[in-house]
């Protein structure tokens, strides 16, 4: 956010001198996805540091249509020889903190200052502003609708009867304006995460995406839950089934498996997977946890 692209191109020459990667968050998801997609693939062009575009998507009714735009700007980049991958994941829906669709100025001085302003009339008023028809760049330069954004979690229990309400049902509720509302939401953590952050995704693509609209022949969708990112990541004894390589290994039946988990209860287990091994021990045996816990951090190898 507070680096401009020359910044970046010295940046990601240090990281591909390393053997390394280029992973971002661009600067827009929303009315300047496609410049800052641009942006990206110029500095990967620049620097000759791979590119990995995280959670690539035109979001937002500004983007409508312009999907095949972004595919051609990056099928155009690895023809001229850049270095490209790029995931998605299955849902409409993202996953953030309620403060990152802040403005960028808001933040500045820190937590503490952010929250002097929250209590000031005349900043809240300018955040309201920016937030609500201006277009904030912390919600990508797109006025927020306030019934797309959804609570997952809370700190304070007191804020408990509010998980899994949108913003405008609280303020229809209480009389209020959206833009006053304050909570917190989180990814994988809260009593209502995303599904996509929980245990949703995977199967979800092997359900629908595979079986049902026939999108993805079963070997590509598994190759690209396994050994495409592993290639990425550079984990050299992960993401295949040969000699040598960590037993890390999911058995699930391909015409019943598919995701449970829903907005309104994301913690639901998937169907059609009976058996989970991690480095060669069982933690899933008939659909029911081991209570093993044989999992580690990894770390990329040089």
């Amino acid at each position: 956010m507070y680096a401009d692209t020359e910044e970046l191109v010295e940046l990601c020459r240090v990281v591909a001198a390393h053997g390394g990667y280029h992973s971002p968050h661009h600067r827009s998801y929303g009315r300047d996805a496609l410049a800052a997609y641009a942006e990206m693939i110029e500095v990967s062009r620049r620097s000759s540091c791979p590119l990995h575009l995280a959670h690539t998507m035109m979001n937002f009714p500004d983007n409508a249509g312009r999907a095949a735009d972004l595919l051609r700007l990056i099928d155009d980049a690895l023809s001229d020889g850049c270095d490209i991958s790029m995931d998605s994941y299955p849902y409409t829906a993202g996953s953030t903190t309620l403060a990152a669709l802040l403005p960028s100025w808001a933040a500045e001085g820190g937590p503490q200052a952010l929250i002097d302003r929250l209590q000031d009339l005349p900043a809240r008023m300018r955040l309201r502003r920016d937030l609500e028809e201006r277009g904030s760049d912390g919600c990508h330069g797109v006025p927020v609708d306030w019934s797309t954004v959804r609570i997952s979690g809370v700190r304070d229990p007191a804020n408990q009867p509010y998980v899994g309400a949108t913003l405008a049902d609280l303020a229809a509720r209480e009389g209020r304006a959206a833009g006053t509302c304050t909570s917190t939401c989180s990814s994988a953590t809260g009593s209502a995460p995303h599904a996509s952050s929980t245990w949703g995704t995977f199967p979800r693509l092997l359900g629908r995406y595979v079986r049902a609209l026939n999108l993805l022949t079963l070997e590509e969708c598994v190759a690209k839950m396994t050994s495409r990112p592993a290639r990425r990541l550079g984990l050299a004894t992960r993401g295949l089934v040969k000699p040598g390589y960590l037993a890390d290994l999911v058995l699930f039946d391909p015409e019943t498996v598919g995701e449970v988990a829903t907005y309104d209860e994301p913690r639901r287990p998937p169907r059609g997977i009976p058996f989970v091994m991690v480095a060669g021990t069982w933690v899933i045996d008939e659909g029911r946890p081991t209570g093993a816990r044989p999992g580690r951090s990894v770390r990329r190898l040089r």
